[in-house]
Formats: structure tokens, sequence, C-alpha cells
């Protein structure tokens, strides 16, 4: 299969040097890539501001910054694959405007004005072909599964990883992660703490349930 991976966080600049962000390392989005490469498949990664690096004959790296970056690389990719896993903490929001020079600390507070960035898992959900699959991660503080199943219904998703910042070495920064894998046919795995790496095995073996490799 050729399948697309997005990775890491995006960062909305707010001026040449700051900008709004998330704690995502990436890791788990690189960890599923390599499962991915590993058991033969062509993969097409859309890879945020991270500090990894993957390297393999069938692996086309594409590196971004920004929502707005990785939304077109999306949009270009995806109908030519078998597949999508939207593993990137995507910003939710981006500034209005970017200043052009350094903002100084001149008043006692500033205000930024944000627009929303795309929804990309659900503009890909939209062009979403019926032999193509779609897997995407909800990372929750807060009802953890009533948001998971609204988003794997709202985007299209065959099924949706959920994993809590409530779980102890889970989710960002971390080498292990503790997920729950909810689908559309009603199915609800969880699994124990495991490495990152064993996670993307979890992972890739449903996507072949659902395609029948």
């Amino acid at each position: 299969m050729k399948i697309l991976i997005t990775a890491g966080p995006t960062y909305e600049r707010i001026d040449p040097v700051r900008f709004i962000g998330n704690y995502s390392s990436g890791k788990m989005g690189f960890a599923i890539a390599e499962a991915c490469l590993n058991a033969g498949h062509e993969v097409v990664l859309i890879a945020g501001p991270v500090q990894l690096t993957l390297t393999h004959p069938n692996l086309t790296r594409i590196d971004v910054e920004n929502s707005q970056q990785m939304y077109d690389q999306v949009m270009t990719h995806f109908p030519k694959c078998d597949g999508a896993i939207f593993c990137a903490a995507v910003a939710d929001f981006t500034p209005e405007t970017v200043a052009d020079k350094k903002i100084k600390r001149e008043n006692d507070d500033l205000i930024i004005r944000l627009k929303p960035t795309h929804d990309i898992a659900a503009a890909a959900g939209n062009i979403k072909k019926e032999k193509q699959f779609m897997v995407g991660f909800a990372l929750e503080t807060d009802q953890e599964e009533q948001h998971a199943l609204d988003k794997m219904r709202r985007k299209r998703l065959d099924f949706i990883v959920l994993n809590s910042l409530k779980d102890k070495d889970a989710c960002f920064g971390y080498d292990t992660n503790k997920v729950t894998i909810y689908k559309t046919t009603g199915e609800k795995i969880s699994f124990p703490l495991k490495t990152k790496r064993e996670v993307a095995n979890d992972i890739l073996n449903e996507i072949y349930k659902i395609t029948n490799q």
C-alpha cells in the first residue's frame, strides 16, 4: 500500500521569532511510518517541525512548518494514496496577521486575534474514495470517549486512536503510549502501556483488518 502519514506539531507564526505551537514530538507518527515501511509499504510522511530522522528507499518525507502547508500537502498527496493516518497535532487556530518584525514589549498586554485553521482530516474525508482508509488520533483531557467518537464520525474515519493526558508516561514526549481504538463498527479495543513502536504495529494490524491485507 501507499500510505500518507502526518506527524509532529505545527508552528503558527506570530512574528519572525515567536509562534503558537504544542508539545508534540512526532515520535508516534514516525513510529507508525517506520512500522509501515518495515512491512513493505510506501510512505508519504508529512512532518511538522520535529527533531527526528527516518530514512528508507520507500519513504517520501515532506517537511512543513504550519497548518496551511500541511493541509496543502495532504490535499496534494492523499488522492494518490491507499489511505492516511492523521497523527499530527495540528493547531486549531492561527494568527490572523503575522508581524514582519519582532513585536516589542511596549504595552502591559498584547492581544493576538486568531482564526481557525483547516480541519485537515475532515477535508480529506470529504474527498475520500470508497477503497481508501482513514485513521485519526484524538488527544483528550476530559469526556475522552465522547469526543473521540464524535471526531471519528465527523471526519469519516474508519477508526480513531484515543490517548489521554491523564495516562502516566503516555502522549507528548514519551517513548511509550497507552491507546484505545474505536471503530465505526462499534468495536472498542483498549491496549496497555506499550512502546510507541509496539503501538504503531498494533495500529497497522488494525488497518489490515479493515483493508483485508
